[in-house]
């Protein structure tokens, strides 16, 4: 996963509560076995809508969406972190978020910030034509219009591994050395090479 520090981009209001997994990605388009590709059908069936809220010319491009309290709750389905980011956000930022849906987005680099509710509506108040805002995970703040300046909090290791672009893998293979070591030192409790006859 690549690293993220910070980004400044158009900000989008999706100004809804409890949206869940199953209304970010439908379950029909879950028997796919790649990871890309699930953009196209992020709200599928609000999409449809004319006056959908991500369909507002004024959020085209956004790369940050602002949103309401228990965002991604419902079933574990890792698809919904995965749309988001293939449908462009890098960001997403809501009072509240289901805590698999929230895990599943530090694993892929999709930054989850939760920030109070009136920080929330501020923000949507702010860029509620389109506005940019600057989300900096170092300096954990998201600034905007006006001299916006909205601090957050980040549990510091999920933070650490975001700046560094390290997934699980990576975390694991920052230790190669001392398993290799430890594996060396250690005899086998079951020999792996040899086939039963």
């Amino acid at each position: 996963m690549k690293p993220f520090r910070r980004v400044t981009a158009r900000a989008a209001v999706l100004d809804r509560s409890d949206v869940d997994t199953d209304q970010i990605i439908p379950k029909q388009f879950l028997k796919r076995i790649e990871r890309t590709g699930y953009g196209e059908f992020l709200f599928f069936d609000w999409m449809k809508q004319p006056d959908f809220e991500l369909r507002r010319p004024e959020y085209a491009d956004a790369r940050i969406l602002l949103t309401g309290r228990n965002f991604g709750s419902g079933s574990s389905r890792e698809h919904a972190a995965w749309a988001l980011q293939d449908y462009g956000f890098e960001v997403v930022i809501a009072p509240s978020f289901g805590d698999i849906f929230r895990t599943n987005a530090m694993k892929i680099g999709l930054v989850p910030i939760v920030l109070p509710g009136d920080a929330v509506e501020t923000l949507m108040h702010a860029v509620a034509g389109g506005e940019s805002l600057t989300v900096d995970l170092e300096a954990q703040q998201v600034t905007g219009p006006a001299d916006l300046v909205v601090p957050f909090e980040f549990e510091p290791f999920a933070r650490e591994s975001l700046l560094q672009g390290l997934d699980d893998i990576a975390l694991t293979l920052k230790r190669e050395e001392k398993i290799t070591a430890y594996e060396r030192s250690h005899a086998a409790r079951v020999d792996t090479s040899a086939l039963p006859v």
